[in-house]
């Protein structure tokens, strides 16, 4: 009697051992990186912060997002004139997606569709559904558009034009132009809190960021940066990101090569962190834990400890790191 039950015990387990064999591991999240003079793009693995491949990719990528569940890579081929589509997990090419000339950041409908793409080159920003790449809109906006945001209910679209110093903001459900905010010269960057009550658009020549209440899009207040030792015209703000609980904002300074560290409660400026040359662009991972910044002069990203805003480590990647986007 005791023998059957010895080998089913043994089968039970070798069973067990073959399933979790047979189980895939857990991938860690994954960094994606456009290098804008390589026409590459550089993957991290997040648990080692190694390098794990670089993909090639169109000419001059600059802008960089992820679909909402986290499986495709968007990246903007600025020379190329067309959005690139990546899938995540085998970091092939999927598709590529239209756009106007010389697109350089887009965003996407927090429902995954469609895509908003700033076009350099023609003052449009371009709408494409990117089930089926149709043209759905094209918005004339100012000159020279670039920063992309879109509110965490997608009612409204907001675009920068860095030579009008204006933000635009666009109502989704017809894509006409609701409102013009002057902001400070050559903005870069929109980005909205995660509960839309506010608004950041960075100014990369003024020297600012402004902070917009979109109930009336009035700006509430300018935070300017004083850093000892660096001169105001080599603060220049550019990326900018805010934690999701909405405590606390980071901005990128450019040639300040800093970030700083806002709390976006009071609007106070309450530290600089020290990284890379040219910080351009930044990227939270998906828990929130760190924060990247691309390095446009070192060619490096930073890796910031967000609980205690230190920075901890630098990467090489490739050259002129413009973009950062992580993935589960």
């Amino acid at each position: 009697m005791k023998r059957p039950i010895m080998l089913s015990t043994g089968i039970a387990a070798l069973a067990g051992l073959l399933l979790v064999d047979a189980l895939p591991a857990e991938a860690s999240p994954r960094a994606f990186v456009t290098n804008e003079r390589d026409h590459t793009m550089t993957v991290l693995d997040m648990e080692t912060l190694k390098v794990i491949d670089t993909i090639k990719t169109g000419r001059r990528p600059r802008g960089i997002i992820a679909s909402p569940d986290g499986k495709l890579i968007y990246v903007c081929a600025s020379d190329d004139n067309r959005v690139e589509v990546y899938d995540a997990a085998t970091l092939k090419l999927v598709k590529t997606l239209r756009s106007g000339p010389d697109p350089e950041l887009f965003v996407l409908h927090p429902s995954g569709n469609p895509l908003y793409i700033a076009n350099e080159d023609d003052n449009m920003v371009t709408v494409v559904n990117v089930e089926n790449n149709e043209l759905v809109a094209e918005i004339p906006v100012g000159v020279e558009p670039e920063g992309m945001g879109i509110s965490p209910d997608g009612k409204f679209m907001v675009n920068t034009s860095e030579t009008t110093n204006m933000a635009h903001v666009v109502d989704t459900s017809n894509n006409e132009i609701i409102e013009n905010i002057l902001v400070d010269s050559r903005p870069r960057i929109a980005e909205f809190s995660k509960d839309g009550k506010q608004l950041w658009v960075s100014a990369e020549v003024g020297g600012t960021v402004a902070v917009v209440d979109p109930s009336n899009w009035q700006i509430i207040k300018k935070i300017s940066f004083k850093i000892p030792g660096v001169t105001d015209d080599a603060i220049q703000p550019v990326g900018v990101r805010i934690t999701k609980d909405g405590s606390k904002a980071y901005v990128a300074l450019g040639p300040a090569n800093r970030v700083a560290v806002v709390n976006a409660k009071t609007l106070e400026v309450e530290k600089y962190l020290l990284v890379g040359q040219r910080v351009w662009q930044l990227g939270f991972t998906p828990d929130e834990k760190f924060l990247l910044s691309t390095n446009g002069n070192s060619n490096d990203i930073s890796v910031i400890d967000v609980a205690n805003d230190k920075v901890t480590k630098s990467v090489t990647v490739g050259r002129a790191p413009w973009g950062v986007v992580v993935v589960p």
